[in-house]
């Protein structure tokens, strides 16, 4: 028996799109399989927060109006610029810079009714969670690969 080992790899943030079921897409070709294996990994991203400068700039101005509050005369504009300044600094130590992202991926190894072993790792779908003996059918599309139960 010849043996073949295919590697195919689809993580979501690499495709910009996660899978949706509920869109029809062409499928390029269809292969039946059973599961022989399942490996379930965590994979850990670190995301940069998004708008941290804007965020900092609320405060200061927020700051900035409740500093206004106190003092008169020139009292008033140290008063404001010292709340702006407190504000601003405040809001920018507070706001969270990264974040760490944490993706569910299955790893599912597949011998074909041809005697191919595929591994395919894939985002874990709740809806769709594998057990070994599992009979799949694996979707090539025109950007990546996806693995379904088979009815």
């Amino acid at each position: 028996m010849r043996k073949l080992i295919l590697m195919v790899f689809l993580f979501p943030l690499i495709a910009n799109a996660s899978y949706q079921r509920n869109v029809a897409r062409p499928v390029n070709e269809v292969k039946f399989g059973q599961v022989e294996t399942i490996r379930y990994i965590s994979q850990e991203e670190m995301v940069e927060a998004q708008g941290v400068g804007w965020k900092t700039l609320l405060g200061a101005v927020v700051g900035g109006i409740v500093g206004h509050q106190f003092g008169g005369g020139h009292g008033k504009q140290v008063a404001t610029v010292v709340g702006a300044a407190a504000g601003g600094a405040i809001t920018h130590q507070s706001v969270n810079k990264t974040q760490r992202l944490n993706h569910q991926l299955v790893e599912l190894l597949i011998r074909t009714k041809k005697d191919e072993l595929i591994d395919v790792i894939q985002d874990v779908d709740k809806k769709m969670i594998f057990t070994k003996n599992d009979r799949v059918r694996i979707l090539y599309f025109d950007d990546g690969v996806r693995v379904d139960k088979e009815f």
